[in-house]
């Protein structure tokens, strides 16, 4: 069974910035698109942004211009870089293909990011 481990997570003020990281236990070049998906509290698991062959990204209307998605299939990682945070990004966020999200299947542990002055 694949296995993602998220990390990077931290507590950061507004504005500021962070990268998070996803290893996965398998070469992640031919898994199918991959995303970086988060759930705040109360609410329920949303995708922030994809990534799928020849390095096509796609990002919730929320994230877009503010976070980066890339894939380091070399490295079997896949990174966020999350800039201008903002308050409501507040969240756990966690890495997966999207096939194994639709089936709610795979998921990590998460790495928990806090904006907040």
């Amino acid at each position: 069974q694949v296995q993602f481990v998220e990390s990077g997570g931290d507590l950061v003020q507004p504005g500021g910035s962070l990268r998070l990281s996803c290893t996965a236990s398998i070469n992640i070049f031919n898994i199918g698109p991959m995303g970086w998906f988060r759930r705040a509290p109360g609410q329920q698991r949303e995708l922030v942004a994809s990534i799928r062959s020849g390095g096509v990204t796609n990002y919730a209307a929320s994230v877009k211009g503010r976070f980066t998605i890339s894939r380091i299939a070399t490295k079997n990682t896949m990174t966020l870089q999350m800039d201008s945070l903002i308050p409501e990004d507040t969240a756990v966020y966690y890495c997966n293909t999207v096939t194994w999200a639709a089936l709610n299947q795979n998921w990590g542990q998460g790495t928990q990011v806090t904006v907040s002055s």
